[in-house]
């Protein structure tokens, strides 16, 4: 990509007869945070260590600032890498810990202090500079790892799931931390997660991983609202899926039949093609008005109704058990278990894929 700040290419991993990066391809641009986000073994945590140098790929390059580190050692591509368990050094105080990088590039004693108390002060730990980290809770821990990365003026951050081990609200908090200390530095980092709502919310851009390749990559409401592929429909937020046959076509309309009934979609299709039908929950209505020429509708029977706060979420079942998913916005409903209910949408809100 032009003026890309990181350009991956053609990057290829194998651990013996297992390939776990396949020719892939990443550019990330300058002041970018861009998430890796994928189910365990995609691959993802393996590109971060061939990023940072810590394992070398079979091919491909890693360019960065123009200059490519492909040979280069890790301590010397001016990379900073958070871990997940944020490997602090227990016998060390938080300020000797954040001090060690800057220590082993032989930097002036005299610079260090300062530069310490900055990196301190940017994540609210200065009045703990001389705590030993074992006292500290996970989300000190996690500040001081982050002040430890961030004081050797990295070129790249590569933070490998820093949250995992913190509770949701804390997590939540330094998700939003984090993101706002990134953005006013400028600094450009790639995140490793498993869990997508972190990477919606975190991301300028998210590359949704599987087996070694980027299934998809773009901003967040784009991988949402238009994934690319069932896999990224799958993983990346909940959505009600009906697979069926192509029964009757006209130049605008396709009529598909599903074990939940026949719907109709926008666009032409060839009979007997085999389609994925989708729809994202906060897009269905219960019990609406339906404009049978612009919508579906699916007669379905209340299994669960889930109470998530702000939202509720109604999983209705089709005659044939097929689960359809409905999101109901606050708590204003009178809809219980066993009810009889009909769940719509509209035919422009279908997300549609060809069945391999």
């Amino acid at each position: 990509m032009q003026n890309s700040h990181l350009d991956i290419v053609g990057l290829s991993k194998q651990f013996r007869d297992l390939e776990v990066l396949k020719n892939l391809d990443l550019a990330v641009m300058k002041g970018e945070l861009v998430s890796l986000l994928g189910p365990s073994g995609c691959g993802k945590s393996t590109l971060l260590r061939v990023i940072a140098g810590l394992i070398k790929a079979e091919h491909g390059d890693v360019i960065l600032s123009g200059k490519n580190v492909t040979g280069k050692p890790a301590h010397k591509r001016n990379i900073s890498v958070v871990f997940q368990n944020y490997a602090l050094f227990p016998h060390l105080s938080v300020a000797n810990n954040v001090a060690f990088g800057l220590r082993a590039r032989g930097v002036n004693k005299q610079f260090i202090e300062s530069r310490v108390n900055d990196a301190l002060a940017l994540v609210r730990m200065t009045e703990y500079a001389d705590r030993s980290v074992t006292v500290l809770s996970g989300g000190q821990q996690q500040r001081v790892a982050v002040a430890r990365a961030l004081v050797v003026e990295p070129e790249l951050l590569l933070l490998d799931e820093p949250f995992s081990a913190l509770d949701r609200k804390l997590r939540e908090s330094m998700q939003i931390e984090l993101k706002n200390l990134l953005r006013d530095r400028g600094i450009t980092a790639i995140f490793v997660t498993h869990d997508q709502e972190e990477a919606l919310a975190v991301s300028d851009r998210i590359a949704v991983m599987s087996q070694g390749c980027i299934e998809q990559f773009g901003q967040p409401t784009e991988l949402y609202s238009n994934p690319s592929t069932p896999f990224v429909l799958d993983f990346v937020g909940l959505s009600t899926n009906l697979i069926g046959s192509v029964v009757e076509q006209s130049p605008t309309v396709t009529a598909v039949s599903t074990d939940a009934g026949v719907v109709h979609v926008d666009g032409s299709f060839q009979i007997g093609e085999k389609l994925i039908i989708a729809v994202r929950p906060e897009l269905m209505r219960v019990n609406a008005d339906v404009d049978e020429s612009v919508s579906n509708s699916i007669k379905v029977t209340v299994d669960d109704v889930m109470f998530l706060g702000s939202k509720t979420l109604v999983h209705g079942l089709a005659p044939d058990q097929q689960r359809i998913i409905c999101e109901i916005p606050g708590t204003s409903h009178k809809i219980a278990r066993g009810d009889d209910v009909s769940m719509s949408w509209l035919r422009s809100d279908t997300l549609i894929y060809s069945v391999a």
